[in-house]
């Protein structure tokens, strides 16, 4: 998916899970991806608006935007 932000190099898909699972999974998707590529997750627990704005903070890794559809957040992140 071409963006304004760049290109996305994967999509985590954390529709239906509870926290902490959005962020394990975008965790272990981060891990093998090389500096600089861009994450689009994908979740439906509201509290992951909160959890991944103090995950990018406390892993450098940049939260580029984030959004809602719906039920839907989705979010940007930039690998650091």
């Amino acid at each position: 998916m071409a963006i304004a932000e760049g290109t996305v190099t994967v999509t985590v898909d954390a529709r239906g899970l509870s926290c902490p699972m959005p962020i394990v999974k975008t965790a272990q998707a981060v891990r093998s991806l090389p500096s600089g590529a861009l994450i689009e997750v994908l979740a439906t627990d509201p509290g992951s608006v909160k959890d991944f704005a103090a995950w990018s903070r406390s892993t450098g890794n940049e939260l580029v935007s984030q959004s809602v559809d719906g039920p839907v957040h989705r979010f940007l992140i930039r690998r650091k």
